[in-house]
């Protein structure tokens, strides 16, 4: 369905048609991912803590993951402590440096991830409906509007 259809709305300009497109299919896409996160109790932020310090291969810096955030959130801490207390991640003090911290991934961690991998392709979202050359262009599309403001 188109973004007029859906929102039952006339835009004042391709502009803001565009913007309000980007976020309307942000939450669409968003809201099917939640949905699956529901099933393993976690948000899509922890989700996202899981799979950057899965990337990571190695226990990294609180700040670290902070930054890889895709949502940036001053309750990345709080997230963190709710993922160790479901034994999904640990917390590793750093013996040189008591205020530096880091975080890895625990056993349980992996495990959740990889069985959110076989149950959700999240490129399977995308794959339906766009080409990879259609995939590519928008993704560049993207990057260049935020370029404007970095």
């Amino acid at each position: 369905m188109k973004i007029g259809d859906a929102l039952q709305t006339k835009f004042k300009s391709p502009q803001q048609k565009a913007i309000i497109n980007i976020r309307f299919t942000s939450n669409f896409l968003g809201n099917i991912q939640q949905n699956k996160m529901n099933e393993y109790e976690l948000t899509m932020p922890q989700f996202n803590i899981l799979r950057i310090l899965r990337g990571a291969g190695e226990a990294i810096n609180v700040n670290t993951v902070k930054d890889r955030m895709i949502e940036k959130s001053p309750n990345t801490t709080r997230l963190m402590d709710k993922l160790i207390d479901k034994v999904l991640i640990e917390r590793i003090r750093c013996d040189k440096d008591r205020r530096v911290v880091y975080v890895k991934i625990a056993q349980k961690g992996l495990d959740i991830l990889s069985e959110i991998d076989k149950n959700l392709d999240i490129n399977a979202l995308i794959n339906a409906s766009l080409t990879d050359e259609e995939a590519n262009t928008l993704s560049d599309l993207l990057d260049k509007t935020r370029k404007v403001y970095e």
